[in-house]
């Protein structure tokens, strides 16, 4: 059974930061930034007997738009179903319950968000993005 909670302080940053700075994504951010990052956003920590074994985080006005980021389980604990739990709870944040802009990024975990109505861009026209290297 795992519990789900969006209380910052039981974050576990070491794991946090271990996962972030191997992944895909986020590769080589420095812990600083992976605190900053918390400290700016919603976020939700997985937790089996009070040990972390997932993360997310939302950049959010509360009112409108909803950005989810940084999501995972730890690679020993997939397979079952946690993530599935844990984009549930978000979305039933009640926090988050006026948004109706949803957004994230993802290279290869289509399948999971689609479950939960995310679909692809459906005007990818009006959308832009400014990456700083």
């Amino acid at each position: 059974m795992i519990e789900i909670s969006t209380d910052k302080k039981r974050l576990q940053i070491t794991v946090i930061h271990k996962f972030l700075t191997e992944s895909y994504w986020a590769k080589g951010r420095k812990i600083e930034e992976v605190k900053k990052s918390i400290n700016n956003c919603l976020c939700f920590g997985v937790y089996v007997n009070e040990n972390q074994i997932g993360f997310a985080r939302i950049a959010t006005d509360y009112t409108v738009f909803a950005y989810l980021m940084d999501v995972f389980i730890l690679p020993e604990y997939r397979g079952k179903g946690y993530s599935k739990q844990l984009i549930k709870a978000i979305n039933e944040e009640p926090k988050l319950q006026s948004c109706k802009v949803w957004m994230l990024k993802t290279a290869d975990a289509h399948g999971l968000y689609k479950q939960f109505g995310y679909t692809e861009l459906k005007h990818p026209e009006k959308v832009m993005e400014r990456i700083l290297k």
